[in-house]
């Protein structure tokens, strides 16, 4: 082995930076705290940490978002590395970005207050330190793609949820209204949403009946030729 090949080349640190999506009250959100180290004390960032010695990149992402929601087997996909000279005024630091999808009724709690961090509302974020916009921007633009072509959204509600649910959430990922007539024919085909005989009756009096998302099902549909594009 040509140890002087290796010694020879600079070494930089290598971090991970987690862009961690929820969905309430019609609208998603974003999981950010406020930095408690400099550079950029006190300003809000994304999530992350550095890589250990013995861990991947998508090991140390997931030890990020275990430590600050409690959650294990997220949803979560590599987004890119982001690598610019001058990102981190503090040291040359490569960022792995990822992000994820979490059912905002299932973090803990406590966690999430311990690390001094908050779910912000997409439409009313706080500037954000270093690149973590830039990672923001490629994240919502994966995240709209995906939810497209594949099921990803069904990661951000809960086990059992309504039309209308559906509908908005699938509004504020791609930051517009959707047709309803078209909406409701399309989920009409998805014959891997189970309707439950259960009714949601906090939004109106007639009440919406609950469905749930059946994985199984929807790999049949796949293999039969359904295309989930909405």
């Amino acid at each position: 082995m040509n140890v002087q090949y290796y010694s020879g080349n600079p070494k930089f640190l290598v971090s991970v930076d987690c862009i961690i999506f929820g969905f309430s009250a019609g609208e998603l959100s974003l999981l950010l705290f406020k930095r408690n180290v400099e550079p950029a004390k006190g300003c809000w960032s994304l999530p992350g940490g550095f890589i250990k010695e013995k861990e991947s990149g998508e090991e140390a992402a997931a030890r990020v978002l275990h430590s600050l929601t409690g959650l294990s087997h997220l949803y979560m996909e590599q987004l890119m590395v982001f690598s610019n000279v001058n990102r981190d005024p503090g040291q040359r630091v490569l960022s792995i970005a990822y992000y994820a999808l979490v059912n905002v009724e299932d973090y803990n709690r406590e966690l999430v207050q311990e690390h001094n961090a908050h779910w912000r509302n997409m439409n009313d974020l706080p500037e954000l330190i270093f690149d973590h916009s830039q990672m923001l921007n490629v994240a919502l633009e994966r995240l709209r793609h995906k939810a497209s072509t594949e099921p990803v959204g069904f990661n951000l509600l809960p086990e059992q949820f309504t039309v209308p649910q559906l509908q908005s959430l699938y509004e504020a990922i791609y930051g517009r209204m959707v047709d309803k007539r078209n909406f409701r024919k399309k989920i009409q085909q998805m014959n891997f949403l189970e309707k439950s005989d259960e009714k949601d009756k906090n939004s109106s009096k007639r009440g919406a009946y609950l469905y749930t998302f059946n994985k199984k099902l929807y790999e049949q549909a796949i293999h039969q030729g359904f295309s989930f594009t909405l």
